[in-house]
This record gives C-alpha cells, sequence and structure tokens, in this order.
C-alpha cells in the first residue's frame, strides 16, 4: 500500500465491478456466488451494506441482532436486496465512493471489495485482471489474520508462492499458482483451488 491510497484502490475496483454487473439479466442476479448460500445480488447487497457501515452503526446493528454477527450481516442483506433485481446495483452505485467502512484496518475493505468481486464474478464468468500492487496489498493483510475468516491458520505451515508476482509466503510444503488462486484459497474459497499446485495443496484443500 505504499505507493497508492487504498481508497483510491477500493474505488477503482467498485466501479470496474459496476461496469460488469451492469449488462446482467435478471436471472443471472439470482446466479449462487461463491459465498455459501448468497446469490450474487446478495454479495452485492452485503458490500453496499459494508460501504454504508461507521463504526456507531455497527456497533448499534450488532446490538440489536444479539450480538450476532451472521444476523445482523443477514439483515442488511435483505435490507440492501428489496425490489427489482438490477436496485441493489443502484444502492451500489450510490456508495462508489464512500469512505465509511465497519470497525477495523481500511486494508480489510481492500480486501473485501477484490475478494466479493471474485464471489460475484467466478460464478458469472467474468474475468478480471486486477492490478498486481492490489492483490499483493490484500495477500500481506489475509496472510496474518484471522479475523472471521481464519486465513492466517488455514495456510499455517505452508509456503504460498506466486507465479505470476513477486510474493510468496511461509514455510513447509509449498503450494503455487496465481496470486488471485491464493487469495480465494486461504479466504476458505474452494474455487481457488483450482489453479494451484504443490506438495502442499492437499494440506489446503483438506482445511477448507
Amino acid at each position: 500500500m505504499a505507493t497508492t491510497d487504498p481508497w483510491s484502490l477500493i474505488h477503482a475496483e467498485r466501479r470496474a465491478l459496476v461496469a460488469d454487473l451492469e449488462p446482467l439479466s435478471d436471472e443471472q442476479w439470482g446466479t449462487p456466488s461463491l459465498c455459501r448460500l448468497w446469490t450474487v445480488r446478495d454479495v452485492l447487497g452485503h458490500m453496499v451494506a459494508t460501504a454504508k457501515m461507521t463504526p456507531p452503526r455497527f456497533v448499534a446493528g450488532l446490538g440489536r441482532s444479539g450480538f450476532r454477527f451472521n444476523v445482523m450481516t443477514a439483515k442488511d442483506v435483505a435490507r440492501e436486496t428489496t425490489g427489482p433485481p438490477g436496485q441493489t446495483l443502484v444502492h451500489f452505485k450510490a456508495e462508489l465512493n464512500a469512505t465509511t467502512h465497519p470497525p477495523g484496518p481500511i486494508t480489510a475493505m481492500v480486501g473485501e471489495v477484490v475478494i466479493h468481486g471474485e464471489d460475484i464474478r467466478r460464478p458469472l464468468g467474468i474475468p478480471r485482471a486486477y492490478p498486481t500492487e492490489l492483490l499483493v496489498t490484500v495477500a500481506d493483510f489475509f496472510k496474518g489474520s484471522n479475523l472471521l475468516l481464519g486465513s492466517k491458520k488455514r495456510i499455517a505451515g505452508l509456503t504460498l508462492r506466486a507465479t505470476d508476482a513477486d510474493w510468496s509466503t511461509g514455510t513447509g510444503p509449498e503450494v503455487t499458482g496465481p496470486m488471485i488462486s491464493h487469495l480465494l484459497s486461504m479466504t476458505g474459497r474452494p474455487a481457488g483451488l483450482e489453479g494451484l499446485s504443490g506438495d502442499g495443496l492437499a494440506t489446503l484443500r483438506a482445511r477448507m
């Protein structure tokens, strides 16, 4: 993140996602995403809610949900996915330049726009060539974090090595492949395993 403001990265990825989603049909909005039990529309609704979030709003919402994070998240998604399928994209466009976010490091928001972008794009067959700096920033964040996704624990005892960037982390049996495949697998998306190989792959697969 040394050379680029994180919000510039986030806003650029939001705009790229809008461009990819504008042509979707009503039926495509109902496509199952890489997030279990969520459609691509649900994932975008979650991204809208997160873009609107502030630390005080987060605490208040968590309290109203009995301090159950999943319950709060489900309420937020339901609120942002009412009306016609394309309405959620309208809500997302309204937050393209937002700089509010839940409690936690801003890098988590950079990670969200990449990982959830793939949660949406992959099932729809939409490719995205992400800037290398962006992927390295997100990978360096997730490799040391167990928050919500358990990434640090999932890759413990393994060496991850990128084939399309000067990036590696960890020690132990090696897993090699593209940066985006590493990101998906370390955040618990089995779809990321398809692009990976190496002696450590079986261990990583077992941790999904």
